[in-house]
């Protein structure tokens, strides 16, 4: 398994130390990786945190954007910058939980094997440990934009993903973008599928998303979405071989 953990963070300096040594403990049987952390502009100690740990987690590769730019970005510059072809995304918050990314890894190289356009294994929080009204938001938005976009996807707002990287950066490019992955994979001709993960209560801090913020970005999110799929064409492409 050789694979680029790609980790946006903003204001989470609680949270670093416990996740990296969770993923380094999880990862201990790879045959090589890399944590890329991305700091969005944050304005706490996450940046002094990190530059700490990376004098004793040789894998630790540290990101900076001088100002917050949006998880989104945070996700395409760590992958941008990854060396390894296939990326897990994680959120920093540690709800998701590392030891869930070696079973996505072989999931999707298994599956790979009999389906070469499979392009992302999603993780699907099937028994999450949030609160009632951000369970129920977060059924309903699912439940929409499922209807809409057709993606087949549970839970697209789940972190933890494991997907091929220059699959991924042949994809449009747009804020709030990884909300929206399978759906834009399956408009690029690639296949997603979903495995049930691991989802813990977040041990520090708080949510970065407010839900009336995530309901009118993702309403106008949706429309993008959609004049994009009706926009798109994908020839069979046959070559003529000389007669």
């Amino acid at each position: 398994m050789k694979v680029s953990i790609v980790v946006p963070v903003y204001n989470e300096a609680d949270n670093i130390s416990a996740l990296i040594a969770e993923i380094v403990e999880a990862m201990s049987g790879a045959e090589a990786y890399e944590i890329i952390y991305v700091d969005d502009g944050s304005k706490d100690n996450t940046a002094a945190v990190l530059k700490q740990i990376q004098q004793d987690v040789g894998m630790l590769r540290v990101i900076h954007h001088q100002q917050s730019c949006g998880q989104s970005t945070a996700i395409y510059t760590g992958v941008k910058a990854a060396s390894y072809t296939c990326i897990a995304t994680l959120d920093g918050d540690g709800q998701n939980d590392p030891v869930d990314i070696p079973r996505l890894y072989e999931a999707l190289m298994q599956q790979r094997k009999v389906n070469g356009n499979l392009w992302m294994v999603a993780g699907w929080r099937n028994k999450r440990h949030d609160s009632a009204w951000r369970l129920f938001s977060s059924k309903v938005a699912n439940a929409v934009r499922s209807r809409l976009l057709g993606d087949d996807t549970p839970d697209t707002g789940c972190g933890l993903k494991v997907f091929l990287r220059d699959e991924f950066l042949r994809l449009p490019y747009f804020d709030h973008m990884h909300r929206f992955l399978p759906a834009l994979i399956l408009r690029a001709g690639g296949q997603v599928i979903s495995e049930p993960v691991n989802h813990r209560a977040r041990a520090h801090g708080y949510s970065k998303y407010g839900t009336l913020d995530r309901l009118w970005v993702g309403v106008v999110d949706i429309l993008g979405v959609i004049w994009l799929q009706k926009r798109v064409k994908l020839p069979e492409v046959n070559e003529i071989e000389r007669g």
